[in-house]
């Protein structure tokens, strides 16, 4: 039987403290692989704690996928160690998952087109679903004020001195701080490149990898970041994904040399990439010199069930990976800082190469987001706005929930950030369905659509981004778009 003594925790709470234990005794091989872990109440009562203590602690490893459980017979340890050759055994690390969730590998790519996911044209709309934009109730604006007055009194002398290429020296101590506190990532200062947004930086990452380099791609993903590498003229390619994230075989197939992914919460399938796949990215970056990741961990703050999944950077140990995250989705998308974290080789060749690069981030801004994050003021707003989309999250599955006995639909990946997936029972193609729910006033995106290679589409499966809607608007909003099927 499993035994932790808890008088050290620390600030931890019992759940995290015991999932903390329990994930090291697997990473040190205390816990070998398959072996079965007590039952919940088992060890609750052997630990003289709660039952709903273990099952968090046991839900957190499952969904990082350090254990997975098999029906009516309990939990299991996985096997994190990366497959060394294509068709070794693969030991599921995830419960039973329905049938629309399986089944995601297919050629890597097609010569298909992209095609635009919203429509251009316009109409009077409601509602919309598509929307990853944050409301204006949800900035702290009377803080930001504060912090932008003491900014021009405090910092006069500096406002007028040229910021180095990376950034104020203060914004990047307050990332590095921030990041080593909530992503676990270790990580100084100098590593940290600050920037206009996130699509500014991917072109600085392809000037320093190189035009030469194929990038790959998650097929589905995010459309915008292949047009990105398609107008910095790089070779792109789509990789398609099973259950556990990017699919391995594919990836080797591709003879790709730096891959883009999100691996704590995939736009727009909602996935997480477990351990043991994160274990074998890492190895495949590993197997040449010039292979790389990039890590985008875009709404990384918002997961909201259980802690938040710890960073891929986290636990690469040859600097192989390049962090990337943006302020865009935690205060507003019209605050356009973001920052990557680069691995120490890629930074010096950055300053010997890219250094001559203004900052296109203004003083002013970044001296004031650092106050922001010193303060304790950008945690708090995390906090406070986690709280108000799970809000707003669960008035729309209440919403839904109570349309379901009239039209079958199924809810997915609800829990891993900003949008979660709607699966409905509809004879309608996805392209009739979104014009028919523009006619309603309703504006949505289908699963469908993300897909570059169109063979591996699946039909059927809305996109739900919740993060810039009103509360007041979900009842009539959800009403028009069971409407619409």
């Amino acid at each position: 039987m499993l035994t932790y003594s808890f008088e050290d925790r620390g600030n931890d709470t019992l759940y995290e403290y015991l999932y903390k234990q329990i994930k090291k005794d697997i990473n040190t091989q205390k816990l070998k692989p398959r072996e079965k872990l007590p039952s919940k109440r088992a060890l609750a009562k052997h630990l003289s704690i709660s039952t709903i203590t273990v099952e968090n602690a046991y839900n957190q490893l499952a969904v990082e996928g350090y254990i997975y459980s098999v029906p009516r017979s309990g939990f299991f340890v996985s096997d994190i160690t990366a497959r060394e050759a294509a068709g070794n055994a693969n030991i599921s690390t995830k419960a039973s998952v329905p049938e629309d969730k399986k089944s995601r590998t297919g050629p890597q790519s097609s010569p298909g087109k992209i095609h635009s996911v919203i429509p251009k044209e316009k109409r009077s709309e409601f509602i919309d679903f598509t929307s990853n934009s944050t409301t204006t109730e949800n900035f702290p604006f009377a803080t930001w004020n504060k912090l932008m007055r003491n900014t021009l009194s405090e910092n006069r002398d500096s406002l007028m001195i040229k910021s180095p290429s990376e950034g104020v020296i203060q914004l990047r101590e307050a990332i590095a701080n921030y990041l080593y506190q909530f992503r676990g990532i270790i990580a100084s200062p100098e590593q940290i490149v600050v920037g206009a947004g996130t699509e500014y930086l991917y072109g600085l990452i392809i000037q320093l990898l190189g035009f030469d380099k194929t990038y790959a791609v998650e097929d589905p993903g995010y459309q915008k970041i292949s047009r990105i590498y398609a107008a910095n003229k790089v070779k792109c390619v789509h990789i398609t994904l099973d259950e556990d994230g990017v699919n391995i075989d594919a990836l080797k197939g591709s003879k790709a040399d730096v891959l883009h992914i999100s691996p704590s919460h995939h736009f727009p399938t909602g996935l997480v990439t477990p351990v043991s796949r994160r274990y074998e990215l890492l190895n495949w970056a590993s197997e040449h010199e010039n292979r790389y990741i990039i890590e985008d961990d875009y709404d990384s703050e918002f997961r909201l069930l259980g802690k938040p999944i710890p960073a891929l950077q986290s636990i690469d140990t040859r600097d192989k990976v390049i962090y990337i995250n943006t302020f865009s989705k935690s205060l507003t998308s019209t605050i356009r800082i973001s920052y990557m974290v680069l691995p120490k080789t890629l930074m010096e060749r950055y300053k010997n190469e890219l250094s001559f690069y203004a900052c296109t981030v203004s003083n002013f801004e970044q001296y004031t987001l650092a106050k922001f994050i010193d303060q304790g003021y950008f945690e708090r707003h995390i906090n406070r706005t986690r709280n108000y989309y799970r809000k707003i999250r669960d008035e729309i599955l209440s919403n839904i929930k109570s349309h379901m006995d009239n039209k079958k639909s199924y809810i997915m990946e609800e829990d891993a950030g900003l949008h979660f997936l709607l699966k409905v029972d509809t004879s309608i193609n996805d392209k009739e369905l979104v014009q028919r729910a523009r006619r309603n006033g309703i504006i949505i995106s289908c699963l469908s659509q993300y897909y570059y290679d169109k063979a591996n589409a699946r039909e059927h499966i809305l996109v739900i981004n919740y993060s810039g809607i009103k509360l007041d608007s979900i009842s009539e909003g959800v009403e028009r778009l069971y409407g619409t099927f």
